[in-house]
């Protein structure tokens, strides 16, 4: 290699170890703890990965190598058992030190992107404690056995589920592989949400509420709310703002669940769900700067996520999937336009699922599943909206409707012209 590569190698390692060593020196700053390793001894840390393995490659032996990294491990052990006997128990910047090293080999080695991904996932990390610390606090045994319950139906049970269909039409969309990997997918999403809620904390604000609430479901945010502003009709504001913001949230959801597993029908489904979502969105910004929230309200929210609750999602999927494809075998395109209304008030993720697998497997035609979709998305928006118009009070009502109005209208306008 020339000697430009060369230099580049070494000062990629060199940075890695540096912001290592950044985070560790701002993350001791304030305490009395001796730290043992800043950020330039990590970047020095760096250079002796890289220099390491360049003195390997040289010499040709391997041997040249481990023996550095067993020196540096010998250093880390002593370091360790220093700040052990100072009373001061914790392998965090240990283990970063051995992490910069070899992340400095990786440079000279030209894995260079692998390298910095480590580097940058470590000091995620290494920033993430108080977080972290916050979402053990607030875990419950409900939510361990939720999260294992999700590792099983991911990584058990979805590998052993055939792989295509054992009937004739209508029951052909019957593949269990894949509607059990539709249930992982919308777990997954409505899992990671309630996390995210867990370590930011509900009481950070109603507007965030609103958001977070969004990823694991927009009607829950939207019932909850509602009911809420019998009792607290003052904040009648925020929750008209919160239960707008779930409702945008839920128009990226369908963006990102089409995206995943239809490219080609996002292209053609894109731009009427985004108007939707942008229309809300700006709805937002006006409730946010007319209206601006000062009162913290808290919402609690269950674990979305139990073997019984993914269980009914399937059964769901799979019902949705067998009547669309029945529909649309017996009654054509116009059958299945009308399950999507039907469906999309109660569950806009089954049918954006269900609609997204029939055109990818060729028994829908695109423009046909594109306005489906729609459909489903405004159908959902006009039963939350009615959720609203019928259960909330007179301020929440007047806050929701003219954005439910300029939403509907928006989707099924640009519906009309773009599909």
């Amino acid at each position: 290699m020339d000697a430009l590569d060369l230099f580049i190698r070494f000062g990629v390692a060199m940075g890695i170890g540096f912001i290592a060593g950044l985070q560790r020196e701002f993350a001791f700053r304030d305490s009395h703890r001796s730290l043992v390793a800043g950020e330039r001894t990590l970047a020095l840390m760096g250079l002796v990965g890289c220099t390491a393995a360049m003195i390997a490659d040289i010499l040709q032996s391997q041997y040249i190598f481990l023996g550095i990294v067993i020196l540096i491990g010998v250093y880390t052990a002593v370091a360790y058992f220093i700040d052990a006997w100072r009373g001061q128990i914790g392998l965090t910047t240990e283990i970063t030190m051995l992490i910069v090293v070899l992340t400095g080999a990786l440079c000279y080695w030209d894995h260079l992107a692998l390298a910095v991904a480590i580097g940058i996932t470590t000091t995620v990390m290494l920033s993430l404690k108080l977080e972290t610390d916050r979402l053990v606090k607030a875990l419950t045994r409900e939510d361990i056995v939720a999260a294992l319950q999700l590792a099983v139906i991911s990584a058990i049970i979805l590998p052993v589920l055939p792989q295509e269909s054992l009937w004739p039409p209508p029951f052909d969309v019957l593949n269990p592989f894949r509607i059990w990997l539709m249930v992982v997918f919308i777990s997954g999403i409505n899992f990671l949400g309630y996390v995210l809620i867990k370590v930011v904390g509900t009481e950070q604000g109603i507007g965030l509420t609103g958001l977070l609430g969004g990823l694991v479901s927009s009607t829950a945010v939207t019932l909850s709310f509602t009911e809420r502003s019998n009792r607290e009709s003052r904040l009648s504001q925020a929750f008209a703002l919160a239960i707008t913001i779930a409702w945008t949230v839920m128009f990226g959801r369908i963006l990102v669940e089409i995206g995943v597993l239809n490219l080609a029908l996002l292209r053609i489904v894109w731009l009427p769900i985004t108007a939707s979502g942008f229309v809300a969105l700006l709805y937002c910004a006006y409730l946010y700067r007319f209206h601006r929230i000062k009162d913290i309200a808290t919402m609690e929210f269950s674990n979305p996520f139990d073997l019984a609750s993914a269980i009914k999602f399937g059964l769901l999927y799979a019902a949705i999937l067998l009547v669309a494809r029945a529909a649309q075998l017996y009654f054509g395109d116009t059958g299945v336009l009308i399950s999507s209304v039907l469906s999309g008030l109660a569950d806009v993720d089954a049918i954006t699922l269900t609609v997204s697998e029939l055109n990818l497997t060729g028994g829908l035609e695109s423009k046909i599943a594109a306005q489906a979709i729609v459909l489903a998305a405004m159908s959902n928006t006009v039963a939350k909206g009615a959720i609203v118009l019928i259960g909330g009070v007179n301020i929440l009502r007047r806050a929701i409707l003219p954005g439910l109005i300029f939403i509907l209208f928006t989707g099924t306008v640009t519906a009309a012209f773009f599909i």
